[in-house]
């Protein structure tokens, strides 16, 4: 009997080493004891079998017994803990929040400027992101970290190896799937309490008032003019705030532009787009890959200070960061009495 019991124990402490669960490892044991039975049962007695492992079935029998009362009481006494742990656990409150929402954003509501109501803000927003590349990217994780209820996200592209050294909010599993569609799987892994609406196609003249009065606000991520213009015109129609980002090789821009704020628009500071060449895109120039990270989280904090009411967003101001000698410098940006898009608007 006491060489079972030892191979009982091998096979514990081995099955401990192994890394197997303890699930597992009972029913080897369990294997173990039922056979041992049979096989005092089917042997008649005096056979050396039976005479090397205990003589009779019944001290196995017994054993079996005291194990299936001690397993079962474990069982019953770990059921009683859940019960127990589930009467006590905190009611989810009434208000807006989840606890594990509570918890989530306890960093934000501990925040003065922010708070509850601002958190509340913030889940109550629709923050549309135009482009999904290297300033979308940081600015949807951070608006999707930030709790902001709804985010949609409007982007042609797919993902492409070259992005990966800029764009984090892809990986090199979803290289050639829709841009919308992998930036959205990363948000709503961040943070499930987020509701995320994906637009795979360019923006557009026939669907940028229709998509715009949908939303709050609007974050620009745009490499080229013509997509910057247009959004920014619809923006200006709508009423609603547009927070612009840009960058090319070392530097990067940043503005909040509300004209209803008496704020310049885009087309104030930028009349009309620069020559071919003489703004050339970052697949033509190059961009250093922490950049749009930098650019694009600052969109997202300018984002949430709009929506929260709280500090001083960028309106009237463009902030430029120069990463290669670690400089940054504000302009004062004034309305143009000219400007086709919000002087007409304003009048």
């Amino acid at each position: 009997m006491a060489l079972v019991l030892i191979l009982m124990a091998a096979l514990w402490g081995l099955g401990a080493l192994l890394g197997t669960p303890r699930r597992m490892r009972w029913i080897m044991i369990g294997v173990l004891w039922a056979a041992v039975v049979a096989l005092h049962l089917a042997l008649p007695e005096g056979h050396a079998l039976r005479m090397a492992t205990g003589e009779s079935a019944a001290r196995w029998l017994i054993l079996g017994g005291f194990a299936s009362l001690f397993l079962a009481y474990r069982a019953g006494l770990r059921r009683v803990r859940q019960t127990a742990e589930a009467r006590q656990a905190p009611p989810e409150p009434d208000g807006p929040f989840a606890n594990a929402e509570l918890e989530r954003y306890a960093r934000h509501i501990i925040l003065r400027e922010i708070g509850g109501p601002g958190q509340k803000a913030l889940k109550e927003a629709r923050v549309l992101v135009i482009g999904a590349g290297g300033l979308g990217s940081p600015a949807c994780l951070y608006l999707a970290a930030a709790g902001v209820g709804t985010i949609g996200v409007i982007d042609d592209d797919v993902v492409d190896a070259s992005n990966l050294q800029r764009q984090i909010i892809h990986t090199d599993a979803r290289v050639n799937q829709p841009k919308v569609h992998s930036a959205a799987k990363a948000m709503q892994a961040l943070n499930p309490f987020v509701a995320v609406k994906t637009y795979q196609r360019r923006l557009s003249p026939e669907i940028a008032t229709e998509l715009f009065a949908e939303y709050d606000l609007i974050l620009d991520g745009t490499d080229n003019f013509t997509t910057r213009y247009l959004a920014n015109a619809a923006a200006v129609q709508a009423g609603k705030p547009l927070i612009s980002g840009a960058l090319s090789q070392w530097e990067g821009q940043i503005s909040v532009f509300d004209p209803a704020r008496g704020t310049p628009c885009y087309q104030c500071i930028f009349p009309e787009a620069p020559a071919p060449g003489l703004a050339p895109s970052c697949a033509e120039a190059g961009v250093i890959g922490p950049l749009p990270g930098v650019i694009g989280s600052m969109m997202a904090v300018e984002a949430v200070k709009v929506i929260a009411g709280a500090g001083a967003p960028l309106y009237g101001e463009m902030l430029i960061y120069d990463a290669l000698y670690g400089e940054t410098r504000k302009l004062t940006l004034k309305p143009r009495a000219d400007c086709p898009i919000c002087a007409t608007t304003s009048d």
